[in-house]
Order: structure tokens, then C-alpha cells, then sequence
């Protein structure tokens, strides 16, 4: 039996699942969530992008800057292995909620693939609201954490800066994460196609295909 291809075209701004490029982060990002909605996702991606960025940077300038000082000067940089585990922390944290956005965390979608687009679609409601409701519970539980830790008064060795500090990316993490998957969430009930994101099409949707 011949296969018809819909001709019809993903919504303005948006991705496949099967195709997602970074393509759509571009120096200005523009929400589609309406309102609030949007402004709140605007910020959110801004602060991904400043830390994911600003955590790159300073790493590999700090790695550098030690290579050099190493083979150059006879005198490495006493800070860098601890500035450089600090840096990871943000880069990880940062991360998990820019992975959300672009809808890339791994799914197993065996049982998911194989369900009609409406329970498809409730699924992906279902999944999102739940992620949500565990990483702002994480966010909670990392939040406690960093206040048992800074009621310590711990500091790290080399830099001599609070070690409660280093984790304030952790809940920081966790909420963005929570967040994206809630707008996820609204952004399924409004929108008539299925996403894994507010800004990724699910790209195995049965109104792509005709029989």
C-alpha cells in the first residue's frame, strides 16, 4: 500500500525530534509560550546560555593559562584542578536544563512510539509534568544541601571561597530543568502538535503520514 507524505510544515521556530540542530539558538532567542510563559523562557534560556558559555570559556582559558605557566614559566597554577571541578559543576548543571530545551535526554520510547498520536500526546503531557514535579523536588532536596553546607563554613583549599557557593548551581539546575519541563507540559495542552520540548516537534507524530 502506497505512503503519502503530508506536505504540512513544522510550526515557525520549531524542530523534529529526529533533526534537531542547534541551529534554532541563535544570538536573540524567541519563545513561542505566550505571555508570561514566553519571558519566562526567554530568561531562562539567556541564563543557559551565559553559564554554558562563561563555563567553557573559563575552563579552557584556566587549562591554558596552567599549560603555559607549566612549561613556560617552571609554575603551574596552584587553583586550576579545583577551579576546573568547580566549572564542571556549573557546565553539568547548566547543561541538564539546556539538554530539556532541546529536548535531547535520552527516552526510552519503545512503548511510546507505538501508541496513536492522542495518547501520544497525553503521554508526553504525563512525562513532562512528572520530570517536572521530581527535579523540583531535587532542586528542594540540593537547596537543603547547600545550606547544610554553607552552616559548615567549609572553604576549599586553593581559592579560599565558601564551599556553599560552588553548589548554588545545583538547585539553580534542577529548577531551570523542572521549568522546562513544566512550560513542556503547557506547551502540549495548547499546541495541537506533540513536543518533546517547548521548542522540538516529536518527529514520529502520525499526522506526518498518511496510509
Amino acid at each position: 500500500m502506497p505512503v503519502a507524505q503530508n506536505d504540512a510544515t513544522p510550526p515557525a521556530g520549531s524542530q523534529t525530534g529526529t533533526t534537531t540542530t542547534d541551529s534554532s539558538e541563535e544570538a536573540t532567542y524567541v519563545s513561542a509560550l505566550p505571555g508570561f510563559l514566553g519571558l519566562l523562557d526567554v530568561v531562562i534560556a539567556r541564563l543557559e546560555s551565559v553559564l554554558l558559555a562563561s563555563g567553557v570559556l573559563l575552563m579552557a582559558a584556566n587549562t591554558i593559562a596552567n599549560v603555559v605557566g607549566r612549561y613556560v614559566f617552571q609554575s603551574s597554577l596552584f587553583f586550576t584542578e579545583e577551579l576546573n571541578r568547580v566549572l564542571i559543576v556549573v557546565i553539568t548543571f547548566a547543561g541538564i536544563s539546556y539538554a530539556a530545551r532541546q529536548g535531547r535526554h535520552i527516552r526510552m520510547s519503545a512503548i511510546y512510539d507505538a501508541l496513536p498520536a492522542r495518547a501520544r500526546k497525553a503521554l508526553m503531557v504525563l512525562i513532562s509534568v512528572t520530570t517536572a514535579i521530581f527535579m523540583f523536588g531535587l532542586a528542594w532536596y540540593s537547596w537543603q544541601y547547600m545550606m547544610t553546607q554553607a552552616g559548615r563554613g567549609r572553604v576549599l583549599p586553593a581559592l579560599q571561597i565558601p564551599v556553599w557557593t560552588t553548589l548554588l548551581i545545583v538547585p539553580l539546575g534542577f529548577f531551570m530543568t523542572g521549568l522546562q519541563y513544566a512550560l513542556t507540559a503547557v506547551k502540549n495542552l495548547i499546541e495541537k502538535e506533540i513536543y518533546l520540548s517547548t521548542v522540538v516537534l516529536d518527529g514520529y507524530g502520525d499526522d506526518e503520514m498518511e496510509v
